[in-house]
């Protein structure tokens, strides 16, 4: 491996903390598997630390792209032995440009959903699979993805479709994709507890917000001044890794230390505002969702 400046390495290092939390998320969403999440992360900012990183001019843009087509390459060798995954050097770097979805290309599923995220996943395609997240829960454009998985605009858009269609036709409840709002609220609650900023959160939380656990039933404590520092105190720790996962309609964060369940935070949402948390850590609430989530322990 090429040796780095030291400003290279801080860039890399301010794009880990800046970015590592997302990429997680989208990742697990994806793999359905946050221990293999969390490896496809950790070898995508290897390969950022590899690449000249002072001449891509989008880092969350291009570890995405990264991220993607290592899940891409994992999802495949899981369905097939015999494929070895793709040497990432022979991708070309993709500048990521964020852009508005039409929400005619927006997929409503029924909202009572469950966390059997692998279920539903297995019945699609690796691209499918790919194509639906980045695009129907994370709104990545599709010329980003057609570049991404390697295939046409049009047929990316199909393949989007065919992973609707085979997620409508499932007899199981799969998972949903929630409101868009809820997606950045969420999204934007994980990167404060990851980034340990106390302002950013209290910026998501309504003024009155109430937070409550229940391993202390009856319990609720009221005001953004008070529910932020202590969700910050118990779910903003370095080891403590947060992924978005919906949930009866209900935006949910799953919370894992050292790839273990430890806690599920279901948020209350409404006008762009967090108005309460639940938070569950009893074993028995814990043990069917690590149960359905397979490699949760």
């Amino acid at each position: 491996m090429p040796r780095r400046d030291q400003s290279e390495q801080v860039q890399v290092g301010d794009a880990w903390r800046a970015h590592r939390a997302f990429l997680v998320d989208l990742a697990f969403r994806m793999l359905g598997d946050v221990g293999i999440a969390e490896d496809v992360v950790q070898e995508a900012f290897f390969r950022l630390l590899q690449a000249q990183v002072g001449n891509i001019i989008d880092e969350r843009g291009w570890l995405i792209t990264v991220t993607s087509r290592l899940c891409l390459d994992h999802i495949k060798s899981a369905s097939s032995r015999r494929e070895r995954s793709h040497d990432m050097a022979d991708y070309p770097y993709v500048d990521y440009r964020s852009s508005s979805v039409d929400p005619a290309d927006r997929v409503t599923l029924d909202d009572q959903v469950r966390l059997a995220l692998l279920v539903m996943l297995e019945r699609l395609t690796p691209a499918e699979r790919v194509v639906f997240v980045l695009h129907d829960i994370f709104r990545v454009p599709y010329d980003t993805i057609a570049r991404t998985v390697g295939r046409q605009v049009p047929s990316c858009r199909q393949l989007a479709h065919r992973a609707r269609r085979k997620i409508h036709e499932s007899r199981f409840n799969a998972p949903g994709v929630e409101p868009a709002q809820h997606r950045n609220v969420t999204s934007a609650f994980i990167e404060a507890c990851a980034t340990g900023d106390l302002e950013a959160l209290l910026e998501l939380l309504d003024p009155e917000v109430a937070g409550e656990i229940d391993a202390r039933a009856g319990v609720v404590v009221v005001g953004a001044d008070r529910v932020g520092p202590v969700i910050l105190h118990f779910w903003g720790r370095p080891e403590t890794v947060l992924v978005a996962q919906p949930m009866c309609g209900q935006p949910v964060v799953l919370a894992f230390v050292n790839r273990n369940l430890v806690g599920v935070l279901a948020l209350s949402i409404a006008d762009g505002k967090i108005t309460k948390i639940h938070v569950s850590v009893q074993p028995s609430t814990l043990r069917p969702l690590r149960a359905e989530l397979g490699g949760a322990r």
